[in-house]
């Protein structure tokens, strides 16, 4: 066991505000509020100490994918941990049904033994219109049989799955879903404003990266994005890579939904943390130039090579956020989804020490989880 840590001197960010010149004790794997004897105290005055971040969206990183081999899935894991992600949901990509079934099994023995916090199933239940970088001869109906085998593969794993709801059987589908405790999240969609409406009724409670894979908004026909932003029920993924997203659109957003109803996410690819080059999403090829991951056929962006840190740097520098709004978006609002929060999202006694270290412009020094430096900011 790590031995016992005061972090002191930092503006620590906490559910209830901002200390300045705070300090956070870790004893052991979790946070405390007395510090032990013989506490190694670190002196961290001059940075900011917020939660670690929790991804709800993620396909892979360090030139790996999640939809790969155990060892791919702990390098994309290690990858992001090392840009602050302490908590990191596995998407999949569309892929025919057996292939997918055989990912949730090995996906869930890595869930078992605390690597990630569980399975997104992104397709094959989306729509051909918004397929984005989807096979479109792989995607099928979100018959509730046919979703209900991903789930049961899961092996109680299964926390999120994106649907065309609009689709024959999406709204039986999103009623299982919930009935399961499995997140149903409205995405690839070519839903109207009132078939939205009916979904969320039904119990869809997340927006797969809101204005990416759906109609925009219109002043007539408003569609899924009006419906998705009104809907207190509704928490709503944004991907602030500056490319995903005009500044406006997700002010808009940010706004519209309110602090308490956004979560930042990646929906990284293995490129993440990796560089440029040619690599493989699912089936499909992607080439990625200056960050940018596009299908080789088609142009489609698929999906990003962004990370957490720079996800929150973003925020807080360009798009101006304040510093506890951008915190809730990365840490506590995705923590509360997956129902982790009595363990991860904010920075409190009795949680897990994972929390993330910044300098005074938002850069990355430091990952702690559960207690042991994944990057230690002693070694500069």
């Amino acid at each position: 066991m790590a031995p016992s840590k005061v972090l002191d001197g930092a503006r620590v960010v906490l559910p209830t505000g901002i200390a300045d010149g705070g300090r956070v004790i870790v004893d052991g794997t979790r946070i405390t509020d007395a510090a032990p004897e013989h506490a190694e105290t670190v002196d961290v005055t001059g940075h900011w100490l917020v939660p670690g971040f929790v991804d709800l969206h993620n396909h892979g990183g360090g030139g790996a994918a999640f939809s790969g081999s155990a060892d791919d899935v702990m390098t994309a894991v290690r990858a992001h941990r090392a840009h602050g992600t302490t908590t990191v949901v596995a998407s999949t990509v569309t892929d025919d049904m057996k292939i997918l079934t055989q990912q949730a099994g090995l996906l869930s023995e890595l869930a078992e033994q605390g690597e990630i916090a569980g399975i997104h199933f992104e397709g094959p239940f989306i729509s051909p219109c918004r397929k984005g970088a989807h096979s479109e001869a792989l995607l099928r109906e979100p018959d509730p049989a046919d979703v209900r085998k991903l789930v049961d593969a899961a092996r109680g794993h299964a926390k999120m799955v994106t649907l065309a709801t609009e689709l024959p059987g999406g709204l039986d589908s999103v009623r299982m879903l919930a009935e399961h405790g499995v997140i149903a999240a409205i995405g690839h969609t070519d839903a109207t404003y009132e078939q939205t409406v009916a979904a969320i009724d039904a119990g869809a409670t997340v927006a797969t990266h809101l204005f990416n894979a759906m109609p925009t908004l219109g002043h007539r026909a408003p569609g899924p994005i009006a419906a998705l932003l009104e809907d207190e029920r509704v928490t709503v993924e944004l991907i602030n890579d500056g490319v995903h997203l005009h500044p406006a659109a997700l002010e808009l957003a940010f706004h519209r939904a309110g602090a308490a109803r956004v979560a930042f996410i990646t929906d990284a690819m293995d490129a993440a943390g990796s560089g440029d080059g040619r690599y493989l999403l699912g089936p499909l090829e992607v080439e990625v130039t200056d960050g940018v991951a596009r299908l080789v056929e088609g142009g489609s962006i698929a999906g990003s090579t962004l990370t957490l840190d720079r996800a929150f740097r973003r925020a807080v520098t360009v798009d101006r956020l304040p510093v506890e709004d951008v915190v809730r978006a990365l840490s506590a609002n995705p923590a509360r989804l997956l129902g982790m929060d009595d363990r991860v999202g904010s920075l409190e006694p009795g949680k897990d020490a994972d929390l993330v270290l910044l300098d005074e412009d938002f850069v990355l020094k430091g990952v702690m989880r559960r207690g042991e430096w994944v990057v230690d900011p002693r070694l500069g």
